[in-house]
């Protein structure tokens, strides 16, 4: 992490004004650097289910660099079961997407009541002939190809929110994330009527208001393993989805139970390249 601090250091001298603004798409896009931290609980079991309770918080950081997008991902929850004793799950996932789309970095560490049980770093590279492949370094033996015109998290996200301003109802794509072992997935995007802040939100101090009045929709999304052909998604969730990119509501339906992740606060961050300064 040290030597990618320096290089962003590097780069924010290295890099002309013009050229920052015009390949941070994003930005541009009407999306903000934010923070954001959430609530995680249980809201919702099937029959059969051994889970008796999920607890815990998500914190997001999502800005801007001199050259790429930078979030970052750190979860702290807490599971409880019928037939076995609690376990607490910590994990940190980071990626570094640059502007150009051509290739992400990720790093990914869970913990099980604090012992480390998985570790993911890697890359994935899109070649000039539209190729893509991800390389793991941690595991060791792990790459995937990946299909023409598959996209990293932050340009899929900005391909639904492309599609809410058009008025569609439907979007698909293929994602790679570097979240897991299991490879890129198919996701279909269903868009829902537009979606307000409850009042809870809005009476909260630490929720930011600008960001939370930008405009929004439900949207539901479903993830397909791309490598099985399954038929029914792996999993489902239900977004409160701002066309700044902030996320203030999300649901996730997995076989036996539903997680419900609320808000609690967010606020903007500043672009992490400084640009203003290259205008003074």
């Amino acid at each position: 992490m040290r030597a990618l601090s320096f290089i962003l250091v590097l780069l924010l001298f290295a890099l002309p004004a013009h050229a920052a603004e015009i390949q941070d798409k994003a930005s541009a896009f009407g999306f903000q650097p934010h923070k954001a931290l959430y609530d995680i609980k249980l809201s919702g079991v099937r029959s059969g289910s051994q889970v008796l309770n999920i607890s815990g918080q998500m914190f997001y950081e999502w800005q801007p660099s001199c050259d790429a997008w930078i979030t970052n991902h750190r979860f702290n929850i807490l599971y409880e079961y019928a037939d076995s004793a609690p376990m607490r799950i910590t994990s940190n996932f980071s990626t570094y997407e640059p502007f150009d789309g051509k290739s992400m970095n990720f790093t990914s560490q869970r913990k099980r009541d604090g012992d480390v049980f998985e570790e993911i770093r890697g890359g994935a590279n899109v070649a000039e002939d539209g190729s893509a492949k991800a390389v793991f370094t941690v595991p060791s033996d792990l790459e995937f190809d990946l299909p023409a015109g598959t996209l990293f998290p932050l340009a899929h996200s900005m391909e639904v929110v492309k599609k809410i301003r058009e008025g569609q109802k439907f979007h698909s794509a293929t994602i790679f994330d570097g979240s897991d072992e299991d490879g890129p997935v198919s996701v279909t995007a269903f868009i829902g009527k537009p979606a307000f802040p409850v009042q809870e939100k809005i009476d909260n101090p630490a929720i930011d208001q600008t960001l939370l009045a930008s405009p929004a929709h439900d949207v539901r999304l479903a993830f397909f393993p791309l490598l099985e052909q399954e038929e029914t998604s792996d999993y489902e969730m239900n977004l409160v989805m701002h066309e700044n990119s902030l996320i203030s509501d999300m649901v996730i339906e997995y076989d036996d139970f539903t997680v419900a992740q609320n808000l609690v606060a967010v606020e903007p961050i500043a672009d992490g390249c400084q640009r203003s300064k290259f205008n003074q």
